[in-house]
């Protein structure tokens, strides 16, 4: 970095507008000015122990690394079309976190943003928490790995998702999604993997699973019991207990097998 700004205070509108190889530390982006965009069109900036309250404050920034920073609820739609970054030890909250980013790692994250991670591609989230009620919406290869995350509608219309190592608290997940992977893992929800295709379970627990399956390609190895399977169009599911097994009223063929252990 060929330069560094250190504990300053900005609120103005696009305060470090197109700010090049920039190490940017312990300051904060909040005040009366109440000014958007800060960090706008930035290249090559690191930010370290910065305090983020205005809204959009990295949109079209390619090459940045973020670390023990925080965004409050203020920092709406906080990296919007940013590329090739990581984000480490970092709050982030506010609605629309990340939104049309690619290549981002973050690691040892809270995220707190409904909406998170729509139209993304090669997002990757190691040991995180994270709530979202809509999360991941129509992205492209993602891998969550030892993530603990709360939603409601979660990974739609999404491809190539690798899952490990993680429990996901969620209402349904997974509809019309492509190319899925989950090892290792706990799914709690309902209306899991409708109209899915390339769903690929391996040693996965369920919890309050109900209505799971419908319309899918499948391919499931589940330790526990599920308490309904509705409609498999095709694969094999293999679960210690299945409360139901329903077939009928299909608008397909459906020849998707349920086997118990």
């Amino acid at each position: 970095m060929d330069t560094t700004i250190t504990e300053k205070q900005f609120d103005e509108e696009r305060a470090l507008y197109n700010l090049r190889s920039t190490h940017v530390k312990r300051c904060i982006f909040d005040g009366p000015a109440d000014g958007e965009s800060a960090l706008k069109e930035a290249r090559n900036v690191r930010m370290t122990d910065c305090r983020f309250s205005l809204r959009y404050p990295l949109w079209h920034v390619d090459g940045f690394a973020m670390a023990g920073c925080s965004m409050d609820e203020k920092a709406r739609a906080a990296l919007w079309y940013t590329n090739h970054g990581t984000i480490e030890n970092t709050v982030l909250g506010g609605i629309k976190a990340l939104r049309e980013c690619n290549d981002v790692v973050l690691q040892r994250c809270r995220i707190d943003s409904p909406e998170f991670g729509w139209k993304c591609s090669g997002i990757r989230l190691h040991n995180c928490d994270l709530t979202a009620e809509y999360v991941f919406f129509d992205s492209r290869d993602v891998t969550l790995r030892d993530v603990r995350m709360k939603g409601k509608y979660s990974f739609q219309y999404l491809e190539n998702l690798l899952i490990e190592d993680s429990y996901l608290d969620t209402k349904d997940a997974f509809w019309h999604s492509k190319n899925v992977t989950v090892r290792n893992s706990t799914l709690k929800g309902e209306y899991l993997a409708w109209f899915s295709e390339g769903l690929t379970l391996i040693n996965c627990t369920m919890e309050g699973t109900d209505l799971a399956f419908e319309y899918s390609d499948v391919q499931a190895d589940i330790k526990g019991s599920i308490l309904s399977v509705k409609n498999p169009r095709s694969g094999i599911i293999t679960a210690d207990a299945v409360g139901e097994i329903i077939f009928g009223d299909a608008v397909m063929e459906c020849t998707g097998q349920v086997h118990i252990r």
